[in-house]
Parts: C-alpha cells; sequence; structure tokens
C-alpha cells in the first residue's frame, strides 16, 4: 500500500507545478483544513516546523546559522515616526563606518522608508556588495554592531539584532545589481510615489498583521498577493 502523502508533499508537487504563488500559506493550509481549522489556527509550534521544510524550497540556498534564534516578538504596526530617516542615517553612518569599501551602496528600504506609510518600528537597510559569498569581508564587520547573521540563500543575507538587543533593526546583503536589489528598491520608489499603492499595501499589511501576528515569515508571505500586483504596476 502506498504511503499517504503529507501535507508538505502536497505542498511541494503543487509548488513544482504551480510556481511561487503556492505559498507557505498555502501549506500551512493544506495541514489545517485536514482537522478543520483555518490556516492561522495551526499550533505556532507545527507551523514553524512546517517553515523549516518549505524555506529551504521557496529560498534556494537557505541556511540558517545555528545560535541565532530569538523569542517570538508579535508583529506589531505602528504609525510613521518622523524620527525614522533619521534612525536610518545613525545606522547607515556606523555601518559606513565598520564596512568601508565593501559596501558599495546601503539604502533605506521596507516601509520604514516611505514617508507617512505605517510599519513596523523596525529600520530596513540594503547593504549591496560586490559579492555575498565572500562573507568573511562584511559580516564580522556587521556583527560588531551587535546584528547577527541570521539566514543566507542564493540571493541575500539577512542580519538581526542578537537575541537579547532591542529589535529595531534588518540589514539585508545583496548583490550590486541583483534582481533582490533592484526589487526592493523599485518597490521602495513605487510607494513613495503613488498615494494608491500605499493605500493597498497597508491593507495588506493591517490584515497579514491581524492573522500572523505571532509569525514573521507567515506576515510577509501574506503580503505576497498585492506585491506581485503593485510590482507588476511599478514595471509598467
Amino acid at each position: 500500500m502506498a504511503r499517504k502523502r503529507g501535507p508538505f508533499e502536497i505542498w511541494s508537487e503543487r509548488r513544482q507545478r504551480e510556481g511561487s504563488n503556492v505559498t507557505l500559506i498555502v501549506l500551512y493550509r493544506i495541514a489545517a483544513e485536514a482537522r478543520g481549522l483555518a490556516a492561522h489556527e495551526l499550533p505556532l509550534a507545527e507551523r514553524a516546523a512546517l517553515s523549516v521544510r518549505a524555506l529551504p524550497v521557496m529560498w534556494p540556498g537557505y541556511q540558517v546559522p545555528t545560535g541565532t534564534e530569538r523569542a517570538v516578538e508579535p508583529i506589531e504596526i505602528v504609525a510613521y515616526d518622523p524620527d525614522w530617516p533619521a534612525r536610518f542615517q545613525s545606522w547607515r553612518d556606523r555601518l559606513t563606518g565598520v564596512l568601508g569599501d565593501a559596501a558599495l551602496r546601503i539604502e533605506h528600504v521596507g516601509s520604514t522608508a516611505v514617508p507617512g506609510l505605517p510599519a513596523k518600528p523596525v529600520i530596513d537597510i540594503l547593504v549591496t556588495v560586490q559579492d555575498p559569498d565572500r562573507e568573511a569581508s562584511y559580516v564580522p564587520a556587521i556583527e560588531s554592531l551587535r546584528i547577527q547573521l541570521r539566514s543566507r540563500d542564493d540571493l541575500h543575507r539577512y542580519f538581526r539584532p542578537f537575541s537579547g538587543v532591542p529589535r529595531d533593526v534588518q540589514v539585508h546583503v545583496s548583490a550590486a545589481g541583483s534582481s533582490w536589489e533592484y526589487r526592493h528598491l523599485l518597490f521602495r520608489d513605487y510607494l513613495r510615489t503613488d498615494e494608491s499603492a500605499r493605500e493597498a499595501y497597508l491593507a495588506a499589511k493591517l490584515e497579514a498583521a491581524r492573522l500572523w501576528r505571532d509569525d514573521r515569515i507567515a506576515y510577509a508571505d501574506a503580503k505576497t498577493e498585492v506585491i506581485v500586483r503593485l510590482m507588476q504596476r511599478a514595471e509598467s
């Protein structure tokens, strides 16, 4: 008798057929529906176990260094803070000081980079380098600022503050001229210039935060559909 396929196997086959539109939340939904639950009602520990299996599929090359865990921190969307640009500039100065010529570009990205847009009170910073695989040229320098390498994949490296340090900044490192750099700068600039795009994105953020307050990966994943739609408008 053939073994019954589990939620992850069903999801993997759908993702191979249909592509990136088959998100992590679809996996949660497959697992939850068999028990009469909504996707967000699946226990957090089960969602975490599923995401560990799914992330290397979603982000080729995905790895998490050991000893980089933090306690669960609920998603909180707050009103735009006019001090966010100054907070970015302060972090930019610190990053410039430790990275030197290794940083080809340091940009404020994410929602805190869009005037007037409510956001999580965490400054997202994009650092572009010549070759992200040469981690010795930038990882120790960034970590000297108490920002720890949390994950790597084929397109970028993600840093967040060490456990016990306030989560007020996140740093993303990608290659200069890469698709990762292009998408994040274009999306930021489009939101800065288009009010209807900001409104659509804010609605998606608030709904994602309502359903996925305890799950940062699902929170980001829940915005995929509106981001794809807005990016198509931005590129046109």
